[in-house]
């Protein structure tokens, strides 16, 4: 049985990857929040950029948290087309919640449909994470654990849209973001605590990429991606901001008619 190291850096993976799923969840509920203030094309490009964003912040969370992974008697690869699927899974389940969410007219049903999808696929997009792992052993898991942290990836997304609907001040986004980094963290934990490795020594060479060659940059992009458009968000005017704008504009125009 190899030794499983979850933290080869430091307690640096670790914080670093609840940043990021922090960042994400509070990029995506803000998002959310503007969409449902609008209607039509405005409200479809805020919902894809709410789930683009909490499926970035949730992959990114995971493989920043893998680049601290470890086995001792083995190097640990990634199979490259595999990984880039697990991101696209992430956003696009996160997309599938999203939509439910912001289109769905009974908000209960919308809510528990779309939780459960968004949880479910989730916990798909780190499983699929981990099958890209190639290693010198066999891989294997606690299933009670693992039926725990998909148990925790649903409560997760679901809290996530229920906070998406029903909060709107920037000081409980903030709230409900870092409840979500915890809620993300806590299921990618338990997850790779239900992972067992049986090590097979061996001097053939491993296929894939190295973390440092493919995870670490990736990861790099998608956190650029996440704080640049943080700060487009920050950045646009609210419905209500462009309606007092709006509002300020009508004296002036009127006078001027006068």
């Amino acid at each position: 049985m190899g030794h499983l190291d979850h933290a080869t850096f430091g307690w640096l993976t670790p914080a670093l990857s609840y940043a990021m799923a922090c960042i994400g969840a509070a990029l995506g509920l803000r998002c959310t929040v503007r969409a449902l203030a609008t209607t039509g094309r405005s409200r479809r490009n805020w919902l894809v950029t709410a789930a683009s964003a909490i499926g970035t912040g949730i992959w990114t969370m995971h493989f920043v948290a893998m680049l601290g992974f470890g086995v001792s008697g083995t190097e640990i690869r990634y199979d490259v087309p595999l990984t880039v699927l697990s991101l696209l899974v992430a956003m696009l389940v996160v997309c599938g919640g999203v939509f439910a969410v912001g289109y769905g007219r009974d908000r209960a049903r919308a809510l528990l449909l779309g939780g459960l999808t968004t949880g479910l696929g989730v916990a798909s997009m780190h499983y699929l994470g981990m099958a890209a792992v190639r290693l010198h052993g066999e891989v294997t898991y606690d299933p009670a654990l693992v039926a725990l942290s998909v148990v925790i990836a649903v409560v997760a997304a679901t809290a996530a849209l229920w906070a998406a609907l029903n909060i709107e001040s920037p000081v409980a986004v903030t709230v409900a973001s870092l409840v979500m980094g915890g809620a993300v963290s806590s299921m990618h934990y338990t997850a790779m605590w239900a992972v067992r490795v049986e090590v097979t020594p061996s001097a053939a060479a491993l296929p894939g990429a190295t973390a440092m060659q493919f995870i670490f940059p990736l990861a790099v992009g998608l956190g650029s991606y996440l704080f640049l458009t943080s700060a487009f968000v920050a950045l646009s005017p609210t419905a209500g901001e462009r309606e007092a704008s709006a509002s300020a504009q009508r004296p002036v125009e009127n006078a001027a008619a006068h």
